[in-house]
C-alpha cells in the first residue's frame, strides 16, 4: 500500500512548489537533463520529479541532495540563521493590554 503524503498548509505546499520551481530552473539553467541531476543526487526521476514539483511526500534528505548536485547546498547555512532576533522576543515580558473604551457609557434619562 503506498505511503500517503503528509498534510501540509497551503502556505507550506506554496513553499513547497517555490522551491522546487527554483530547483527545476536552476537545473535548467546549467543544461543538465533530470536523468543526470537524478543520478548526481543518487535519487530516481521520479523522485526529482516530485522534489522539483513541491510535492510534500519528497524527503528533505532528497532535497538536500538534489541542491548539492546543483552546488546549491550551502543555501542550507542560511536557514533560520538569524534565530537571535527571535530569542528576543521570548525574553521581553509579556504585558497585557487593557481595554480601551471607545465610547462613552449610555445614561438613560426619566422624563
Amino acid at each position: 500500500m503506498p505511503r500517503r503524503p503528509p498534510i501540509v498548509f497551503p502556505q507550506e505546499q506554496l513553499l513547497l512548489s517555490e522551491l522546487g520551481e527554483r530547483l527545476r530552473f536552476a537545473r535548467k539553467r546549467r543544461k543538465l537533463s533530470n536523468a543526470v541531476v537524478a543520478q548526481m543526487a543518487g535519487i530516481s526521476r521520479t523522485t526529482l520529479y516530485k522534489v522539483e514539483a513541491g510535492h510534500p511526500g519528497a524527503t528533505m534528505g532528497a532535497y538536500v541532495r538534489v541542491l548539492a548536485a546543483l552546488s546549491l547546498e550551502s543555501d542550507l547555512n542560511h536557514v533560520a540563521a538569524d534565530d537571535k532576533g527571535q530569542d528576543l522576543a521570548l525574553r521581553l515580558p509579556w504585558t497585557p493590554h487593557t481595554a480601551v473604551p471607545i465610547l462613552s457609557p449610555l445614561t438613560t434619562t426619566e422624563s
